[in-house]
């Protein structure tokens, strides 16, 4: 038997998209769809214009350690002022995979583009969502090594002066983006989300909240 997600899974469904505003990179469209009682109802959602059919997604995202010798294993972050927020954010390495292109070579570029590092890429997850609520746009997070005591690694040339590249222990991770929201600065959901994780994974026993039985 087929499963189900819900009761009312197999009514869910989007009947029509129509475009209200389209720009270089942007476009509005009003999806007209089946809500989960199978009424109809209109949704605003943004999309990509950029996304290219053989790839299936937006963009990538690195997740970048940096090991280097006698040194304590650093987050790759960049800092850069992002219109939409009129402020400062704290990411990680990201941009479009462009057509044609691999989300591995695209993951690559834009680290060497933004960062000036290179890396050893151990893995890639799944398509994931950014902001459903709003958006289709998806990407893929991919993980990655530097060799920090590698001599191209030593002295790294970024191409993009508009981005500051910030090490961030990751021992130190939850408390450094902490201080820097405390500054005004707007940290990545994604990022906050990976420090806080790792303050649970390594959280002692006696540290943890007792469930009330």
């Amino acid at each position: 038997m087929e499963k189900k997600d819900g009761p009312h899974a197999a009514k869910s469904k989007v009947v029509k998209e129509e475009a209200l505003w389209t720009g270089k990179w942007l476009k509005v469209e009003q999806t007209t769809y089946l809500d989960p009682k199978g009424q109809i109802r209109t949704w605003e959602t943004v999309k990509r214009t950029t996304r290219t059919a053989s790839c299936g997604t937006d963009g990538v995202a690195i997740m970048a350690i940096l090991k280097r010798t006698l040194h304590h294993d650093c987050l790759l972050l960049v800092k850069q002022f992002r219109p939409p927020m009129g402020c400062y954010t704290i990411e990680l390495p990201a941009g479009l995979v462009d057509s044609g292109e691999t989300v591995q070579a695209a993951a690559l570029r834009e680290l060497q583009e933004e960062t000036g590092y290179h890396a050893e890429i151990t893995g890639v997850s799944p398509v994931l969502c950014l902001d459903p609520g709003i958006s289709n746009c998806t990407e893929l997070l991919v993980s990655a090594v530097i060799n920090g005591d590698d001599p191209e690694n030593r002295r790294p040339q970024q191409e993009l002066e508009f981005i500051e590249v910030l090490l961030v222990p990751v021992n130190e991770l939850l408390q450094k983006l902490t201080e820097m929201s405390n500054k005004g600065m707007v940290v990545d959901a994604r990022v906050h989300i990976y420090a806080m994780a790792l303050v649970q994974a390594t959280a002692k026993p006696n540290l943890l909240p007792l469930l009330k039985a």
